[in-house]
């Protein structure tokens, strides 16, 4: 067991199974299927990202260092939260980025109801993203304390 302390973007205490990307998290490409098809699983449709692709991200507390890709970014987390698509929550290595940021939370503020909430933990290091592996256990406290078991 190992504990990180990061900064919370969005507050909540979750305890899930990790789901680890090493790479960045292209949101429109990796909730495309959850958001257009009606995916309940939000399998991971971004085959650019082998850690990801093909898995589902709902309900997992999806470990990463940074969102990539386009403007929609920050809509699509939005959206995956307001369908209750989105991870059990998001941990990034590394600051988290403005887009990823505004989507998360709008998200917290304008969404109600435990479906739709997702606990974000940004800046936990490096160190965190090597040391967590997929099917671990992470539990989040309420002051960005994530405990990897």
């Amino acid at each position: 067991m190992k504990e990180f302390k990061g900064r919370v973007v969005a507050p909540g205490q979750i305890t899930a199974e990790a789901l680890v990307s090493h790479g960045g998290l292209n949101t429109l490409a990796s909730f495309q299927k959850a958001l257009q098809f009606g995916d309940k699983k939000a399998t991971c449709g971004d085959q650019n990202n082998a850690d990801l692709f093909n898995k589902q991200m709902a309900g997992k507390a999806l470990c990463l260092p940074q969102t990539i890709g386009s403007t929609t970014g920050g809509l699509v987390l939005y959206c995956a939260c307001s369908m209750g698509r989105q991870p059990a929550c998001m941990l990034f290595s590394k600051p988290i980025d403005s887009l990823a940021g505004a989507g998360v939370i709008l998200a917290d503020v304008w969404l109600e109801g435990e479906h739709t909430k997702m606990p974000v933990i940004d800046s936990l290091g490096e160190e965190f993203l090597e040391y967590v592996k997929d099917g671990m256990t992470i539990t989040i406290k309420e002051d960005g304390v994530v405990v990897v078991d």
